[in-house]
């Protein structure tokens, strides 16, 4: 088992236990933000998707002008490599990573020259299946391509989602309902959503505000195979308080049922734990 927190790192061509110093203090990604992650999941000796991930990884990369220096097949490699040191019981967090190294002349672009890569290994525990939040509306918004990196599933992004959880979190409630520039819902503060209304399932339509995530796209595949009618459209807050029910779907959790949205309190219901039973299913068979 990996010392330290249960934590792996592979940096410089090799794997080190514990949680190894991989970045400097003059390193562009240090201080001009030029980092990017991804996540993908380790559960009962599954990787599910985790190729997309390491796909991601590249676009990311790219969007945020850094030069990818792995392939997709060998981060897949590296990752499964460093996992054997964990039982197969074990639920580990897999974040590949680049960051700029170097800038240009004006120091405010990464140069292509030098990319920092490393994967970092922690074991998080997956949420009970008990487990649900709630959400609230909030004053921040997803910003536009045209503002911010949203193609990349960058570091930089994340400060505006974490100033939506400590606002909702300081009404009570455990997660924000986020809508985009226009006011239309979005996603929430870590995650896609997905709302259920006479057993068809709705979910808001990628517009370039948001990440349309690797497992949300997995979950409209799996219930669409299922005959479930998935209807990726503009939705607002209206359409979530008339819902039948609300579930979250991210990469560190899969599937969180939804309990309230203000005041409008929810089931969780029949199709929530539908899509959980058959992600998992489909992530045993594709094993």
């Amino acid at each position: 088992m990996a010392t330290g927190k249960n934590i792996r790192t592979y940096f410089n061509g090799t794997w080190h236990d514990g949680d190894t110093p991989i970045i400097s203090a003059a390193d562009h990604g240090a201080w001009l933000g030029s980092g990017i992650f991804d996540g993908a999941r380790f559960v009962n000796g599954l990787t599910p998707d985790l190729d997309k991930h390491c796909a991601r990884t590249n676009r990311s990369a790219e969007a945020l002008m850094l030069t990818p220096t792995v392939s997709t097949e060998d981060m897949v490699e590296i990752a499964l490599e460093g996992l054997k040191a964990y039982d197969t019981g074990s639920a580990v967090y897999i974040r590949p990573m680049y960051w700029g190294i170097d800038g240009d002349v004006t120091a405010i672009v990464p140069s292509a020259d030098k990319t920092g890569f490393a994967i970092c290994l922690e074991e998080i525990p997956m949420a009970p299946e008990s487990a649900s939040t709630t959400l609230t509306k909030t004053r921040f918004r997803r910003p536009v391509l045209e503002s911010s990196v949203v193609n990349a599933k960058a570091g930089c992004l994340y400060p505006n989602n974490a100033r939506m959880l400590r606002e909702v979190r300081d009404k009570g409630f455990g997660n924000a309902l986020v809508t985009d520039a226009m006011g239309n819902v979005a996603e929430t503060a870590t995650a896609n959503i997905f709302m259920v209304r006479d057993g068809e399932v709705f979910t808001p339509v990628p517009n370039g505000t948001f990440l349309s995530g690797i497992t949300r796209a997995r979950h409209i595949e799996n219930l669409r195979a299922d005959g479930v009618t998935v209807h990726e459209t503009v939705l607002g807050y209206a359409d979530f308080e008339a819902a039948d029910e609300v579930f979250m779907s991210g990469n560190m959790n899969k599937v969180t049922p939804v309990s309230a949205f203000d005041d409008r309190q929810y089931q969780v219901g029949p199709l929530t734990r539908r899509v959980r039973d058959m992600y998992w299913d489909w992530a045993a068979s594709n094993a």
